[in-house]
């Protein structure tokens, strides 16, 4: 049973209102630390525009949400970050309306825009070849850059997921890697033999030289024995691109969409590529179907009755 809660002032800086909704889909809806932070910082700006405007949370209007919309859109912001600000902001409302703080149920009146969703960047599997092979084996780091460069292509996880993989999770003799994604969501994930005997060769060669902490599990160390966290990994990625000499935006993620692009090229089940990269919807799965080109030309010339 919802305990009803008193309207809160927005003059208050991230109000207790606020913080119980955090902690709502922290601890309730099993939202992930990285997610919930996202959420903090959307609705940290949301809650600013109120103050400014000299608004009760209690009083909230569509109008108010629309202005602040207006707002992101004059500062610049691209138009997927202004439709996940209006999400973050809808599931917000909603939650202070069933806490009996917003008078109306304004979430229930706002449509959600349709989704655009953007064309990934892709790299041939000539210039993949060329990144896996981009580490220098007379570098100290030359295991450990090559197994995270092979698990990122072999698997399509993403950068954070990766990070914080433990040794645990992966099982190197049946080839197979549990992956915890958003949401707290675990998936499985097998392994290509490349990427097996390069994480094994690290793990035996390398890794017990890094790792200062006898107790630690995080598979990808540092230098220093720590875990290997989203930055440097993408430093790693980006400097293993100029040393293959690859054009363009090149980061970690780009080897996920490589991963999917590359499944589906080759004639993979649409709804296979979603499970193993952990997509709750499939739509999110089927920009990946519009990448390759010589893929649709083939299948045009292969299935139209006038190629």
């Amino acid at each position: 049973m919802l305990v009803a809660s008193p309207p809160i002032s927005s003059k208050q800086p991230l109000a207790p209102l606020l913080k119980r909704f955090l902690d709502y889909i922290f601890i309730e809806c099993g939202l992930s630390g990285e997610t919930v932070t996202a959420y903090k910082r959307d609705l940290t700006e949301f809650w600013n525009h109120l103050v400014e405007a000299d608004v009760e949370p209690s009083e909230i209007t569509i109008e108010e949400v629309q202005q602040h919309l207006i707002r992101l859109n004059k500062r610049g912001l691209a138009l997927s970050s202004i439709a996940r600000h209006f999400a973050v902001v809808k599931v917000f409302l909603r939650h202070l309306h069933n806490e009996k703080s917003l008078r109306r149920d304004v979430a229930s009146l706002m449509e959600s825009p349709k989704r655009w969703y953007r064309i990934p960047n892709v790299i041939r599997t000539d210039e993949v070849e060329a990144l896996l092979k981009a580490p220098d084996p007379a570098d100290e780091f030359y295991l450990r850059d090559r197994a995270l460069l092979e698990l990122l292509y072999a698997t399509g996880m993403r950068v954070s997921e990766i990070s914080g993989l433990s040794i645990e999770q992966i099982n190197l003799d049946l080839g197979f890697l549990r992956c915890m994604g958003k949401g707290r969501k675990e998936r499985v994930i097998p392994v290509g033999r490349p990427a097996i005997e390069a994480v094994r060769e690290y793990l035996e060669i390398l890794r017990p030289r890094l790792a200062s902490d006898q107790f630690s599990s995080a598979l990808f160390l540092s230098r220093t024995g720590r875990n290997l966290d989203r930055t440097n990994i993408w430093r790693l990625v980006r400097k293993h691109v100029r040393t293959a000499s690859i054009k363009g935006k090149v980061s970690p993620h780009t080897l996920r969409h490589c991963f999917a692009t590359h499944l589906l090229a080759g004639g993979a089940d649409l709804r296979i590529v979603q499970e193993l990269l952990g997509h709750a919807d499939v739509a999110t799965t089927q920009v990946y179907t519009h990448v390759d080109e010589s893929h649709l030309r083939q299948i045009h010339r292969k299935f139209h009755p006038r190629p």
